[in-house]
């Protein structure tokens, strides 16, 4: 007789094979024999047993932003299945290659209007790049590998339904097979050197030129620091690339629009040159000014010219494109605008750094930060949620360029601090991880501190806990309406951490903060994760995006009014230091 395998561990085996260890889920009737075949697999696939299913789909995203190998999630059909698609958007918006395995009634009971039963196809149709129920055991490695090779391809979530008969059947041993060993990204020409010549001549003709970089840098810090040295360039990132160049760069100037650095927003006000590096920015069209000569260099033609009209379009690899620019370029002379800018985000700087040391008066977010770096290992990785915490973390943590930072982008999900920071840990088990969230995100997956303690996870959990939706509350003020529907009940985070297994610790003074991290620290490093609720004040952050500084702009009483409530008497607008450089 011919040898078989299970078809169940026949699907696991090919997972194996593109280097999936872990996998997120609940089970469920529709789900359960991929579970009994996960059972014995469990030596070299590690069930993760999650408390939601949202929560496992944003996990496996976050898997895939930190390794680059494919996260996979389950569910089980009808609601387990929707639960799944908060992340299944987070990664169809975030262009991560995602896998999401989705139970259905056996196949006899199918098109039948049965318990939980709906057509899940076309659901899943739109945020995958790939969305197929299987119709034979025989099949079932097959499609899923065929999932995992679109899902890369195409940068996107990919979806296999499974009837639940169908993970249960004897296959041949021999009739199926991976393609991961054969995967291969395509790679792109080295860029083309009559256009580097065209941009090397655009940047001499430039009086402020800038180099915005996105996440298509990742692996070409020292390329982008170099070209911003040798041609006299300052650099914005995107907030999602904050984690490539290190925050003590000297012309670094962080990141532009809401989510962003005082001095990038003031130098894109002033520039007449963008090169646009590895970014998909989707704020373009608003921040950046129409009549300034733009170049952008992608390995994606879909990208080109999207957010910008382009002089230079350059399909290339941006590691490659930034190596060329140097190798043929000269250096540029002393730039006073490179100086100006300098001196901004030094000022920048201090005004976050006085922030920071502050020792009286109410608690706010900034002295939290200021612990949070010193405590930081030189390879911490931070899983940062969405809202005001964005912001200020965008602003305040000084990351290395070996730190990972990772949120969701464009999607915006609130809750997915607490995910990343799981699958942080399980993807890096020996590395130091931060889950940083307000109290409103922190609320909606906090049922999953239970599966910190279940697996051991030695997450560092800091819920910044203001009782209001801030960042939407600032919204609300600038568009001049009251405040409605953004406050947030009293909730002890630290003591619903200690109902579910974790040291749960308060802080409500900025006394106490200090000592907070310190004891933070020496949990997780006993193998324990922990939760630190911070009680502060609901101050706003300073709103860089709404600058009133500069006198040629602004009375001298509007002045003094912004910088009275923000906290920025020593806050110089980037107008004053292009003025001691005579830069018109």
């Amino acid at each position: 007789m011919a040898e078989t395998v299970n078809s169940g561990v026949a699907a696991l085996k090919t997972l194996e094979s593109w280097h999936v260890d872990h996998i997120y889920g609940i089970p469920g009737g529709t789900i359960n024999n991929l579970m009994y075949a996960l059972d014995k697999e469990q030596e070299r696939i590690k069930y993760i047993h999650v408390r939601h299913e949202e929560v496992g789909a944003l996990a496996a995203v976050a898997d895939t932003k930190l390794t680059g190998h494919i996260g996979v999630a389950f569910g089980s059909a009808g609601p387990g299945a929707t639960h799944l698609y908060q992340g299944a958007y987070d990664a169809m918006a975030d262009k991560v290659p995602v896998l999401f395995l989705i139970g259905q009634n056996p196949q006899g009971l199918m098109n039948q209007d049965f318990f939980q039963e709906f057509d899940e196809d076309p659901w899943f149709n739109d945020p995958g790049v790939y969305a197929r129920t299987v119709t034979t055991a025989e099949s079932l490695p097959h499609v899923i590998d065929e999932a995992i090779r679109r899902a890369f391809a195409q940068h996107g979530p990919a979806f296999v339904t499974i009837p639940n008969d169908l993970a249960n059947k004897p296959i041949p041993a021999d009739g199926y097979y991976s393609a991961a060993a054969n995967f291969a990204r395509p790679q792109l020409a080295a860029p083309d050197d009559d256009q580097i010549k065209q941009v090397l001549e655009l940047m001499q003709q430039a009086q402020k030129p800038l180099i915005y970089v996105g996440q298509g840098t990742i692996n070409a810090a020292s390329e982008v620091m170099t070209f911003a040295q040798k041609f006299q360039v300052p650099i914005i990132t995107t907030a999602l690339g904050k984690e490539i160049i290190p925050y003590d760069f000297e012309a670094l100037l962080g990141s532009a629009g809401r989510v962003a650095t005082k001095p990038a927003n003031e130098a894109l006000k002033e520039t007449d040159l963008i090169l646009f590096v590895g970014s998909n920015y989707p704020f373009a069209e608003s921040m950046f000014k129409p009549d300034i000569k733009f170049v952008q260099v992608d390995t994606n033609p879909q990208i080109l010219g999207k957010r910008h009209h382009t002089d230079v379009a350059i399909l290339a690899d941006a590691k490659q494109t930034l190596q060329r620019l140097i190798e043929l370029g000269e250096d540029a002379p002393t730039s006073p605008w490179y100086a100006a800018n300098v001196d901004n985000v030094t000022n920048w700087h201090q005004y976050n750094d006085d922030m920071m040391n502050r020792t009286s008066g109410d608690l706010r977010f900034e002295p939290v930060f200021k612990e949070i770096n010193r405590i930081a290992t030189d390879d911490a990785i931070f899983s940062i949620d969405v809202g005001d915490v964005t912001q200020n973390a965008v602003r305040l943590l000084k990351v290395n360029g070996k730190q990972p930072w990772i949120t969701s982008g464009l999607y915006a999900t609130m809750g997915v601090g607490l995910p990343g920071a799981i699958a942080a840990q399980l993807d890096y088990p020996q590395r130091q991880v931060f889950n940083l969230t307000g109290d409103g995100a922190a609320a909606m997956v906090m049922q999953d501190l239970a599966t910190e303690v279940t697996y051991g996870l030695p997450v560092i959990n800091v819920v910044f806990t203001n009782l209001a939706l801030g960042y939407i509350e600032d919204e609300q003020e600038d568009d001049g309406q009251e405040w409605f529907g953004i406050s947030l009940p009293k909730t002890d985070f630290a003591q619903i951490a200690e109902a579910q297994g974790l040291t749960g610790i308060t802080v409500t003074e900025i006394s106490e903060v200090p000592n907070a991290f310190d004891q933070a620290l020496k949990i997780s490093r006993s193998g324990k994760p922990v939760l630190i609720d911070v009680r502060m004040t609901n101050e706003r952050p300073i709103p860089v995006e709404k600058l009133t500084l500069d006198p040629d702009k602004f009375d001298a009483a509007t002045i003094e009014a912004f910088k009275k409530r923000y906290y920025g008497e020593d806050l110089e607008p980037l107008s004053t230091y292009l003025k001691q450089y005579n830069i018109q």
